[in-house]
C-alpha cells in the first residue's frame, strides 16, 4: 500500500478545503456490513484504544456499514478514519464521531495518543492511515465490481472526455454515472462537485450507490491530486485513458518529471486493467513505453505532430489514429482508423482540434472495453450505429468551450494553463476577415507562479486584444498576480513587435464588460480560466461570479445576439 501526503487540496487551486461540505454524503441504503476483524486484518492493524476494546475481541462482533473521514458526516455503523490533516489531527474529533454513531476508529500512533480516555469503541492503529483508507472503503462498500469503470487523466481534456464517454455509453444503452470537476451524476441525479476526484471514502460510496440503483457503467476524472492523496485507492478501472501532459500543478509536483510520475501511477495493475494512451506529446509516448498494463496507443493529429506545439517532433502513428479531419461549422468530422482495418466515421459539434482528440480517446476507450467481451466486427457496427443515430460528441459540457453569444461569437472556457489557453484561442480564432480575438483571463493566486508570465506571453501571441483580470486570487494580493501576467504579456508584445492591445482590469465582471465594449459582430470573445465555476474566492470569501452569466448580460446590454443554452448554471 502506498503512502500519501496528509493534505487536502483542490485540483485547480490546490487550496486547503474542509473534508466535506455536506453533512450527509450520498450513501447506499443497504449494505450487509463487514466484520471489523476482517478490516483489521486487511489494514494489518494493531489495537490501540485507551480503555477501548481490541479489534480481535469485540471487533469480531462489530460490523461496519460505512466509512467516513469527516466526524460531521458520520452515519451509525461507520468506521471513523482519523488521519492527520493540514492543521489538526482527525483523532481530535473522534469523540464527536463516536457520539454520532461510529462503531470503530482507525488512526495512526499519533492519533491514538489524542483519543479521549476511555474510548468506548475499538480502535485500529496503522502506520499510515491514508495508505489503507481506500482499501477499507472498497471492502465495506464493494460497489465498483458491478460497474464498467473508465478513468481519464492528463492535464487538459479530462472533463470533456468523461462527458463524451458518458454520452457514448448512453447511446449504447448503458445506464451511467460520472464523477468529475463539474458535477457527479448518478443516473439522472446531479450533485455539485467539490473536488475533481472526491476523497476515497466518497468515491467508493458513490460507486456503491450507482450499483445499488442499477447503473452499469461510470466515468471518472482522475487528477494528479487524486493520485497523490490516494483518492482512487481501492478502485480498479477497466480502462484508463491518458489525454496529454503540459505545465500545471508544479507547486505540488515540483517539476514535469514529478508530475508525469504521479500521472503514471494510474497505469499500473493497482489501478487499471488496460489503457488507451494518446501519444501526441512526448509524455504520452513515454507513458506508452513504460505502462505496466496492456495498452493501445492513439495518435489524433493527422500530420503526426502535436497540433498545439509549433515545431513539435512528429509523433509515431498509434494503434488507433485520426485521419481526414474536416471543419464543420464550429465542430469537426473525422475518420478513426484502428487495427485490423477498423474504421469509424465520427463528428463532434465542439470546436477545436483538442475536442477531436477528446472524442477519439473516448471512442477508443469504449471500443477496447467492448472488445473484451464481444466480436470486434459486432462492436464496430454497434459503435457506428450509436455515432450515426445519437451524435454523442455534440453534448454540451458546462464551461468547456461553452457558446454564449453568436455575433460576436462569445465563448467561456476553463483553460487555466499555458497549453490549454493556446489551444482554446486556436479553436475559436475568427474565420472572417477582419475579425479579432478578444481574450479575458487571469491567473490563480497562491499557486504555480511560474506559469503566470508564460500565460501572458501565450495570450498576446494568440489574441489581438488581451484583457488581464483576476481569477481566484485566494489570499494573495490580486495586483501582484496581475502584474506578473502583465509582465509576460508586455514583454512578448514589445519583444516580438506584435502590436496587440493589452489592458489590465482588476474586477472580472468589469473586464468582461470591457471586452464586449470593444467587440464588433465579426469578433470572437473568449473568457478563459474559470469555466463552470460560480464563485470567486477572495481572502477566504466566496463571491458569486459566473463568467457565463456576466458575459451573457454584457452581450445583451449591447444588443448582441445570444445563443440558446441549457447549461449556464451547473
Amino acid at each position: 500500500m502506498s503512502s500519501h501526503p496528509q493534505h487536502h487540496l483542490t485540483e485547480k487551486d490546490s487550496t486547503f478545503v474542509p473534508l466535506s461540505n455536506s453533512p450527509a454524503p450520498l450513501r447506499p441504503h443497504k449494505l450487509p456490513g463487514v466484520a471489523l476483524a476482517r478490516l483489521a486484518d486487511l489494514a494489518q492493524a494493531a489495537a490501540g484504544a485507551p480503555g477501548g476494546a481490541s479489534p480481535g475481541t469485540a471487533g469480531a462482533e462489530v460490523h461496519v456499514t460505512g466509512v467516513s473521514l469527516d466526524s460531521r458526516a458520520i452515519v451509525p455503523g461507520d468506521l471513523y478514519v482519523a488521519r492527520p490533516g493540514a492543521r489538526t489531527h482527525g483523532a481530535v474529533f473522534a469523540a464527536a464521531a463516536v457520539a454520532a454513531g461510529a462503531v470503530a476508529v482507525v488512526t495512526d500512533d499519533a492519533g491514538s495518543r489524542l483519543l479521549p480516555t476511555g474510548c468506548t469503541v475499538p480502535v485500529l492503529v496503522v502506520p499510515d492511515v491514508s495508505a489503507v483508507t481506500g482499501s477499507l472503503a472498497a471492502a465495506v462498500y464493494g460497489g465498483a465490481a458491478a460497474l464498467d469503470l473508465f478513468a481519464v487523466t492528463g492535464t487538459n481534456g479530462k472533463t470533456t472526455t468523461t462527458y463524451f464517454l458518458t454520452s457514448l455509453l448512453q447511446a449504447l444503452g448503458k445506464d451511467t454515472g460520472l464523477i468529475g470537476t463539474i458535477e457527479i451524476l448518478v443516473g439522472s441525479e446531479a450533485i455539485p462537485s467539490r473536488l475533481t476526484t472526491p476523497e476515497s471514502t466518497e468515491v467508493h460510496a458513490l460507486l456503491a450507490v450507482m450499483a445499488e440503483r442499477g447503473l452499469n457503467a461510470a466515468s471518472m476524472e482522475v487528477s494528479s491530486h487524486a493520485l497523490t492523496f490516494g483518492r482512487v485507492d481501492g478502485v480498479h478501472f477497466d480502462v484508463a485513458g491518458f489525454t496529454n501532459l503540459t505545465q500545471d500543478h508544479l507547486d505540488l509536483h515540483g517539476d514535469m518529471a514529478g508530475y508525469f510520475a504521479t500521472k503514471a501511477q494510474l497505469f499500473t495493475p493497482e489501478h487499471a486493467r488496460r489503457a488507451v494512451i494518446c501519444v501526441d506529446d512526448e509524455w504520452g509516448r513515454r507513458l506508452a513505453g513504460s505502462c505496466s498494463v496492456p495498452a493501445v496507443t492513439l495518435s489524433t493529429h493527422p500530420a503526426g505532430g502535436d497540433a498545439g506545439a509549433a515545431g513539435a517532433d512528429p509523433a509515431p502513428q498509434g494503434h488507433w489514429r485520426v485521419a481526414q479531419v474536416q471543419r464543420q461549422r464550429l465542430g469537426s468530422s473525422f475518420t478513426l482508423l484502428g487495427p485490423g482495418g477498423a474504421q469509424l466515421k465520427v463528428k463532434t459539434g465542439l470546436p477545436g482540434a483538442f475536442n477531436v482528440s477528446n472524442a477519439a480517446l473516448a471512442l477508443v476507450m469504449v471500443a477496447e472495453q467492448l472488445f473484451t467481451a464481444q466480436d470486434r466486427a459486432v462492436v464496430l457496427a454497434r459503435l457506428q450505429a450509436a455515432l450515426d443515430q445519437h451524435d454523442p460528441f455534440t453534448v454540451e459540457v458546462p464551461g468547456r468551450m461553452q457558446l454564449v453569444g453568436s455575433a460576436p461569437v462569445a465563448v467561456v472556457d476553463f483553460a487555466h494553463n499555458p497549453d490549454a489557453l493556446a489551444r482554446a484561442m486556436e479553436a475559436v480564432r475568427p474565420a472572417t476577415a477582419g475579425g479579432r480575438l478578444i481574450l479575458v483571463f487571469g491567473a490563480t493566486g497562491e499557486r504555480d507562479a511560474t506559469k503566470r508570465p508564460i500565460m501572458g506571453a501565450v495570450a498576446v501571441a494568440g489574441a489581438e486584444v488581451v484583457i488581464v483580470t483576476d481569477d481566484d486570487p485566494h489570499d494573495e494580493d490580486p495586483a501582484t498576480i496581475r502584474a506578473q501576467v502583465m509582465a509576460g504579456a508586455v514583454a512578448a508584445n514589445t519583444g516580438r513587435g506584435l502590436n496587440r492591445v493589452v489592458e489590465e482590469c482588476a474586477l472580472r465582471p468589469d473586464a468582461i464588460v470591457r471586452a464586449v465594449e470593444l467587440a464588433t459582430a465579426q469578433d470572437v470573445i473568449l473568457v478563459a480560466g474559470r469555466g463552470h465555476e460560480v464563485h470567486q474566492e477572495v481572502k477566504g470569501i466566496n463571491i458569486s461570479l459566473d463568467d457565463r452569466l456576466e458575459l451573457r448580460t454584457a452581450l445583451a446590454s449591447r444588443g448582441f445576439q445570444l445563443t440558446k443554452t441549457s447549461a449556464i448554471e451547473s
